[in-house]
Order: C-alpha cells, then structure tokens, then sequence
C-alpha cells in the first residue's frame, strides 16, 4: 500500500505557471506507475499525465500537450507536475494516483488516490 500527499496547489493568473507535487510513503513507490487526474465541478475525473515505473515513458492529454510535464524522482518518493501557460479551463482539483500496473491513463487502473489540491486560474 502507498500513501500519497499532494502539494503546491493555488491560485495563479492566465499564462502563469505552478508546480504541484505528490510525496508517497508506504511501499517502495518505484514499483507504481504514477498519474495525474484533475476534476473540475459537475465533470468527471480524467487523467492529465501519467508516468511510467522509471520515468522513461509518459502520456499527456491533448488538453495539456506541450503544457504540463510530468516527472518523478524515485529516491526522493515524489512525483510532480509543472504546469506552465496555464489556461481558466484548468481549473480543477488535481489528484495524484498510484498505479501497480504501470503506465495507464484509465482512472479504473489506480489504486490509490491522494486527497488533491486545487488549482485556480483567473483569466
């Protein structure tokens, strides 16, 4: 089992950048695929980018290519998500998610979900 803990989150203006971060503890977190879903009210809960064990692979929704990046740093158990030429349509609770399966985008795939952090963005 992990525990995950999301971190960073605020308010920022339109074109503006933020980092959020997720700190694991529990079982070794190198072994879990990692993601990034955010859910804005009155929708679902989709996924931005995902990560695979190592760090080698990743996917992005369309909505953030060229955005956002994920990364984690497996010696330090974090995991993170720069978000650059932020948008008001992103505006959402963003959730981190652990995965034993690896690299996946289908929030069915996650097991373990931290609380989130919101994220606004004034236009």
């Amino acid at each position: 089992q992990v525990q995950l803990v999301e971190s960073g989150g605020g308010l920022v203006q339109a074109g503006g950048s933020l980092r959020i971060s997720c700190a694991a503890s529990g079982r070794t977190f190198s072994s879990y695929g990692m993601g990034w879903f955010r859910q804005a009210p009155g929708k679902e809960r989709d996924c931005v980018a995902a990560i695979s064990w190592g760090g080698a692979n990743t996917y992005y929704a369309d909505s953030v290519k060229g955005r956002f990046t994920i990364s984690r740093d497996n010696a330090k158990n974090t995991l993170y998500l720069q978000m650059n030429s932020l948008k008001p349509e992103d505006t959402a609770v963003y959730y981190c998610a652990a995965s034993i399966y690896g690299l996946r985008y289908i929030r069915s795939a996650y097991d373990y979900w931290g609380q989130g952090t919101q994220v606004t963005v004034s236009s």
